[in-house]
C-alpha cells in the first residue's frame, strides 16, 4: 500500500462514484417503475454525451443550451423506446422483455456509430482544469502534511451526481407521479384498476432515464473524453444497483460511494500492477455483499406465500 497516495486515492475515489450513483439510478428509474433491468442505459448514457457534443461543436451552440437540447432529446428517445419497443411487448414474459433491452443496446450502439462514427472527441469543458483544488489533511508523511489534489471536473461532477440523485429521490417519495411509478410497479392489473395509466408512467419513466442518462455522459465525458467506449461505464454500474438494492434510490449513493472506494483503495494498493484489477474490484465487492445479504443493502426482502 502506497500510504502517501492513500489519501488522494481514497478521496479521489469517493468523488468518482457520485457520476456512477447518477449512471446507475438511471436503472433503478426503469426498474422501480416498471420491474425491468434495463441493459440499453448505457447506450442511453452514449448518446447523451454526443447529442450534446453535436449540438456544441458541430451546430456551435452554447454549451448550456446544448446540454438542455440534449436533454429534451434524450427524454424524447427514452419515451420512444417504450412507445414503440417494449410497449407491443406488455403480456409477454418478463425475459423475453429484458432481452428487448439487450437487443435495443445492440441496436443503439450501431446507431450511434453511423451518424457519429467511432473517433475520440474531445468533449467542452465545463470546468476549468488549470486550478484544482488543494485541501491539506492532518496526516503527516516524512515530516510533511499531506495534500490532496482535486480536479474542479471531479469535484463538481460528484455535487452534480448527488444532487440529482436526491432531486429525482424526492420526485419519486413526494410528488404523485413518483408514488403513481412505485405503486405501478407493485402490480400492473391493480394499478390499472385503481384509475393509473400504466403506459404513461412507462413512457415517463423511459424518458427520465433517457434525462439521467445524457446527465450522467455529460459527466463523465467531461473527465474521460468522449468515443463509443462511453457505454462500458454502465458495467460498473450494475455492481453499484446491486449492491445498494435494486429498488433503492439511496443505495445507489452508497452503492457508488463504496464502488468508487474500493476502486480507489486497489490504486493505491500494489494491486494496481495487476492488469484491470480496477475494474474487477466492483464484482469482488459484489459478491461478498452479496453473499451476506442477497437483496442488497437496501434491498426490499419479498416473502411470498405458496
Amino acid at each position: 500500500m502506497n500510504w502517501q497516495l492513500l489519501p488522494q486515492f481514497v478521496v479521489t475515489g469517493l468523488l468518482a462514484g457520485g457520476p456512477l450513483a447518477l449512471t446507475a439510478l438511471g436503472l433503478v428509474l426503469i426498474f422501480k417503475s416498471t420491474y425491468i433491468f434495463n441493459f440499453a442505459q448505457g447506450q442511453l448514457l452514449l448518446l447523451g454525451a454526443l447529442f450534446t457534443w453535436w449540438f456544441a461543436v458541430e451546430a456551435g451552440f452554447p454549451l448550456w443550451l446544448s446540454i438542455v437540447l440534449a436533454l429534451v432529446f434524450s427524454a424524447l428517445l427514452g419515451f420512444g423506446i417504450e412507445r414503440f419497443a417494449l410497449r407491443p411487448m406488455t403480456g409477454q414474459p418478463l425475459l423475453s422483455i429484458v432481452l428487448m433491452t439487450l437487443g435495443l443496446s445492440q441496436a443503439l450502439h450501431g446507431l450511434a456509430l453511423l451518424f457519429f462514427g467511432g473517433a475520440q472527441r474531445n468533449f467542452p469543458q465545463i470546468f476549468s482544469a488549470a486550478n484544482p483544488y488543494k485541501v491539506t489533511t492532518p496526516f503527516i508523511y516524512n515530516d510533511n502534511p499531506i495534500v490532496i489534489i482535486l480536479k474542479q471536473n471531479l469535484v463538481w461532477s460528484f455535487v452534480i451526481a448527488i444532487l440529482g440523485v436526491l432531486v429525482i429521490g424526492a420526485f419519486f417519495r413526494y410528488t404523485h407521479a413518483g408514488l403513481a411509478m412505485r405503486g405501478a410497479s407493485e402490480d400492473h392489473e391493480l394499478a390499472q384498476s385503481i384509475g393509473l395509466r400504466i403506459h404513461r408512467i412507462f413512457g415517463v419513466s423511459w424518458a427520465l432515464a433517457g434525462v439521467v442518462a445524457t446527465l450522467g455522459g455529460v459527466l463523465l465525458a467531461t473527465s474521460s473524453g468522449l468515443d463509443l467506449s462511453l457505454s462500458v461505464v454502465v458495467l460498473a454500474a450494475f455492481p453499484v444497483v446491486l449492491l445498494g438494492g435494486l429498488e433503492s434510490i439511496p443505495g445507489t449513493i452508497v452503492g457508488g460511494l463504496l464502488i468508487g472506494l474500493s476502486q480507489g483503495l486497489v490504486s493505491a494498493s500494489s494491486l494496481s500492477m495487476i492488469r484491470n484489477t480496477s475494474e474487477i474490484m466492483p464484482y469482488v465487492v459484489l459478491l461478498i455483499v452479496l453473499l451476506i445479504r442477497p437483496e442488497g443493502l437496501f434491498g426490499q426482502k419479498r416473502i411470498e406465500r405458496i
